[in-house]
């Protein structure tokens, strides 16, 4: 489902009514929240609103367990630390227990930090794959979601729930949460927004293939059994015939 919106507040809005709705429902019927976010700036002001008394109170944050679906690897202090990020806009601003936000990266060799990730994510599910509630999904201009890059092994990637990978010409090294897990989703939304995504996001949402025969990584994403929205602004649906 496609949605557009006439400005990012309006976007922001319905993306923060989504994610309440969610979140009653899945404490309602199994007792928890199980919450994936994204980094970058698209989700910073929906990270702000719903830190506001306006909106925190409308989520039961003691049964919500917040993950992300991709990291740098930097320390959380870095400005480019997606964690960082969402702890400034939102976290430190929401009695959400310590124990139940999961940063993906706290340190030490990228291998090793997707390794335990995943094994978190493991002994969570008993052993079987996570069934993330709502998972948060941004567009990039190269079609990447999460840390998921165009020609990178971890597109690919079908046994691995977390993997690491070298950007070359970012310098840096990053974890991403893989295809087969994020596709187990209960509920995935992407949140596109400005004139910059509007070519990609027409490709992502077209069967259009690049000069080079690949497929947007964005397009990869489908929920087995669950549900998938494009929550967008105007300017990123002005390519679209909607």
């Amino acid at each position: 489902m496609i949605e557009v919106f006439s400005d990012n507040d309006a976007l922001n809005t319905a993306t923060a009514e989504r994610i309440v709705a969610a979140a009653g429902r899945a404490v309602a019927e199994r007792g928890a929240f199980h919450l994936v976010l994204s980094g970058g700036e698209t989700p910073k002001p929906l990270y702000e609103l719903l830190a506001t008394p306006e909106w925190a109170y409308r989520l039961d944050w003691r049964n919500v367990h917040v993950y992300w679906s991709d990291e740098r690897c930097v320390p959380v202090d870095d400005p480019r630390s997606n964690a960082g990020m969402t702890r400034r806009a939102l976290l430190d601003h929401v009695p959400v227990p310590t124990a139940q936000v999961h940063p993906l990266y706290l340190g030490g060799s990228p291998r090793q930090a997707a390794m335990d990730y995943e094994a978190l994510l493991r002994r969570s599910a008993s052993g079987g794959l996570p069934r993330f509630d709502f998972v948060l999904l941004g567009l990039g201009v190269d079609g990447h979601t999460a840390s998921l890059f165009p020609g990178t092994a971890a597109v690919a990637e079908r046994q691995r729930l977390v993997c690491e990978l070298y950007l070359p010409e970012q310098g840096m090294h990053r974890l991403t949460m893989t295809l087969p897990l994020l596709n187990q989703a209960r509920h995935i939304v992407f949140l596109v927004a400005g004139a910059g995504k509007a070519s990609m996001l027409q490709q992502v949402l077209s069967d259009v293939v690049d000069s080079a025969g690949q497929i947007p990584p964005a397009r990869l994403v489908r929920p087995v059994g669950g549900e998938l929205e494009w929550l967008v602004d105007a300017a990123a649906a002005s390519n679209l015939h909607v």
